[in-house]
């Protein structure tokens, strides 16, 4: 389908609540330091978008089982446009996300611990250098239970969370749940990935499915043909794919992912959040590729 101008009543779509809120759990992972490189190819739309990422967390030990957790993480987006739109995409080409994480575990009991994070955020193309509007913040506070020793390992993630991106001033719900169920076999649960994989010491294959996406501001706003404004940019996608991991050593993995969108919507939004200009709704192939440092 071409890109074309469409109007949408003044609320978001579930799946497009449920992709900002776990694009943000999904940042929250457990990875101490992470690099990484996905690729969304060129559909009938015309575009191409292409994802840089590196995060850092650092462990800092304050007594018997606490920790507190410092880190960030740098998003940089490259978009290119093979077809014209009826505007000037030069502000849309590079979008930046910039992340600080600060975190807290404890042992809430013997079974249980708790995990505490707030992610001031910086999403923008930056061509004015940074603005108010460029500020988002995130926050969650989860229940983590996990038996790795059992005959059959499991974790429970249960917990709120808060994203300024959303539009809803509430928390929201994160549900993960995981469990190997054989030596050989296990399967994952949740708000933002569900997979079911098969595992070997150095090697794992899994079929997944996930969300992805964004949600950015657009400094100079952009007139649309109808007199609509763009201020903001949004990326929406529910994923397919197949994965490859290596494990270098017990916590440091290289991974592959290759699939596909089965549902997409690339768009403008006002300051309202109220979706202006269809970019893109088609399917798309998908690749990602990186190398992650993580507690589990």
């Amino acid at each position: 389908m071409s890109p074309e101008l469409v109007r949408f009543k003044p609320k978001f779509s579930f799946v497009f609540i449920i992709l900002m809120m776990s694009g943000w759990l999904c940042a929250q992972s457990t990875d101490l330091f992470r690099v990484e490189y996905s690729h969304l190819p060129e559909n009938s739309s015309g575009i191409t978008t292409s994802k840089y990422r590196v995060l850092a967390n650092y462990p800092i030990k304050l007594k018997q089982d606490n920790y507190l957790f410092v880190g960030g993480e740098y998003n940089r987006f490259q978009v290119d446009f093979s077809k014209p739109f009826p505007f000037d995409t030069s502000g849309l080409e590079k979008f930046y996300i910039v992340d600080m994480n600060v975190g807290y575990l404890t042992n809430w009991n013997e079974n249980w611990r708790f995990i505490s994070i707030i992610t001031p955020r910086m999403a923008s193309n930056f061509t004015n250098g940074a603005q108010s509007d460029d500020f988002f913040f995130n926050a969650t506070a989860t229940l983590w239970k996990e038996a790795s020793d059992a005959d059959k390992p499991f974790r429970i993630v249960l917990g709120l969370t808060f994203n300024s991106t959303t539009g809803l001033p509430v928390p929201l719900p994160l549900v993960s749940y995981y469990k190997q169920f054989h030596p050989k076999w296990s399967y994952t649960l949740g708000t933002s990935k569900s997979n079911f994989k098969f595992q070997e010491k150095r090697h794992s294959i899994e079929l997944a499915l996930f969300l992805d996406g964004y949600f950015i501001n657009v400094q100079d706003d952009i007139v649309l043909p109808d007199n609509q404004i763009g201020s903001k940019v949004s990326l929406s996608a529910l994923i397919t794919g197949l994965g490859y991991q290596y494990n270098i050593t017990k916590q440091l993995r290289f991974y592959l992912i290759g699939g596909g969108t089965i549902l997409q919507w690339g768009r403008l939004r006002n300051d309202k959040r109220q979706s202006t200009f269809l970019l893109n709704n088609e399917s798309n192939q998908y690749f990602r590729t990186g190398i992650r440092f993580s507690l589990f």
